[in-house]
């Protein structure tokens, strides 16, 4: 029986293998590790699984297969929440290895494997995806605010001018209004500059 992998708790894996030998001894090795698994026998099968919404922690993605290969998938699985893919190759081939990491692969090993050989790069992978996900999830996080400094920014030039402040007074009053309608200054002035852009339209259409 293969060991108990220390990271399997709760971990959902899709694996896409159209030997089905392959896929069932794997599946079953998987399984008995701790892990739960999904099968797909295609890429078509499995662009149906997560085109119904199922979200595996890990992709165990075969490259050749007899429809399509299985980087067609790896391609399309950012547009799918970038589920995280290790690829499985027949082929210790360079250009392929390439590939993989240019389309995001955090793993990759040359078949035949079995489950003991498996469970430790599945493990690798799955931290490497997760160093990955808090990379976004903190480049998103800076991204936000960088765009309320600049929604911020303008509504204090919108103040200044609706109130011939200058632009420590026209901040110190957006902050004053945002306080006293227990809001964060970000969507306050966001809300500044839609109505700003409703008051010029008005403007607009009146003039027209």
């Amino acid at each position: 029986m293969p060991e108990k992998s220390s990271q399997a708790a709760n971990q959902h894996l899709l694996l896409v293998e159209d030997d089905r030998l392959v896929l069932a001894t794997l599946s079953k090795g998987l399984e008995l590790a701790g892990y739960v698994i999904g099968t797909a026998q295609s890429v078509d099968d499995a662009e149906e699984i997560l085109a119904s919404g199922e979200r595996p922690d890990l992709i165990l993605l075969d490259v050749q297969m007899h429809d399509r290969s299985g980087l067609e998938l790896a391609m399309r699985l950012q547009q799918f929440d970038h589920i995280p893919f290790m690829l499985l190759t027949a082929y210790s081939d360079q250009h392929i290895i390439e590939q993989a990491k240019f389309l995001g692969a955090v793993g990759f090993m040359v078949k035949p494997v079995d489950t003991p050989q498996l469970i430790p790069a599945i493990e690798a992978a799955l931290s490497q995806a997760e160093a990955l996900k808090s990379l976004r999830t903190s480049k998103n996080q800076l991204q936000q605010a960088l765009d309320g400094e600049r929604e911020i920014s303008i509504a204090v030039g919108i103040t200044m001018v609706q109130y011939r402040l200058g632009r420590k007074a026209a901040f110190e009053l957006l902050r004053k209004t945002a306080r006293s309608q227990r809001r964060k200054l970000a969507p306050l002035a966001t809300d500044v500059i839609q109505a700003s852009e409703l008051l010029c339209a008005d403007k607009s259409k009146d003039s027209a």
